[in-house]
């Protein structure tokens, strides 16, 4: 497995077919993910997002999306962590993590925050985030939808 973060434009398939091959995703969602590759290709580091692609030789595994946090000091989001359903439960997922804090540290950061449904669908996802040390912050109900609630979790680097 091999690492990059530069941005290229067959990335917005990949991330698209990565985020599809989780059945977690509406199109609409699956849409935004990939809007955020166009838009780093677009305005590069201007756009506020970074990424982290891990892959073979053959093809992308998985990938994150994170970026500081407008009008913070030292605050990061995680956008987007998801691993291709091929090379699921395999510790890629965890691996994608913390090389994504460990670049986030080198930028400065030294909170990071993501946010995952409170959807019965999500539950690996809260475990997932717990065991690599995340801390529920909030929760804001019925925030996607009735039912749906926003699950906000931090951690300090």
């Amino acid at each position: 497995m091999s690492f990059r973060e530069s941005v290229s434009l067959g990335d917005c398939d990949a991330v698209y077919r990565i985020v599809n091959s989780s059945g977690f995703f509406s199109e609409e969602e699956m849409a935004i993910a990939v809007e955020l590759v166009q838009e780093r290709l677009d305005k590069g580091r201007l756009s506020g997002y970074h990424f982290l692609f891990a892959e073979t030789k053959k093809k992308m595994a998985g990938y994150s999306c994170y970026g500081p946090i407008p009008g913070t000091k030292d605050r990061y989001d995680i956008y987007w962590i998801a691993v291709d359903e091929g090379f699921r439960r395999a510790g890629l997922g965890e691996q994608i993590l913390n090389l994504t804090e460990e670049k986030i540290a080198g930028l400065g950061g030294k909170r990071v925050y993501v946010d995952t449904s409170s959807r019965p669908l999500y539950e690996p996802t809260r475990l997932f985030y717990e065991k690599c040390g995340y801390r529920k912050e909030a929760v804001l109900k019925d925030f996607y939808a009735e039912g749906d609630s926003k699950i906000i979790y931090s951690k300090s680097l």
